[in-house]
């Protein structure tokens, strides 16, 4: 199966608790058109954490952006707002400890406008299996025609 080098889909929105969920199947969908059903539970956990921050910390009247990227090898998902405040890691868990646990790799970087919050999951195309049918077995009449010693 050939893999394009680089598949892409990005969206800029207002984040509402309305909007999270809708949010999740659209990537849901594109990863089951790129063929990365066993990813699409994680990443849409750990992209339910990210938007739930941003809705959360951020509010709903500013903009974000959110990047889904897949490369043949690695999905990248990104979301982008324009606050200042950057994200912590908490140690009673939930939130980015969640996104640290369903991801490969993460991480956090400021930018003129506010910040972006990025997780990676090692996802790499699916291939053929090649399974070849076996021979199939001799039915009753072979077997009569064939010798006792030949069977022994």
């Amino acid at each position: 199966m050939t893999v394009p080098l680089d598949r892409h889909y990005s969206v800029e929105l207002q984040v509402s608790a309305e909007r999270v969920p809708r949010l999740r199947r659209i990537v849901a969908a594109h990863l089951r058109h790129w063929s990365l059903d066993p990813h699409v539970r994680p990443v849409c956990r750990a992209l339910d954490e990210l938007l739930t921050n941003v809705h959360r910390h951020v509010g709903d009247a500013n903009t974000c952006v959110l990047e889904l990227r897949w490369t043949g090898r690695h999905v990248t998902v990104s979301v982008a707002d324009n606050s200042a405040r950057m994200p912590r890691l908490l140690p009673a868990g939930g939130g980015l400890s969640r996104v640290m646990a369903l991801s490969d790799s993460w991480g956090t970087c400021r930018t003129t406008d506010g910040k972006v919050v990025w997780f990676t999951r090692y996802a790499e195309a699916p291939r053929a299996a090649g399974l070849l049918p076996y021979a199939p077995l001799p039915g009753v009449r072979t077997a009569r025609t064939v010798p006792l010693a030949v069977l022994a």
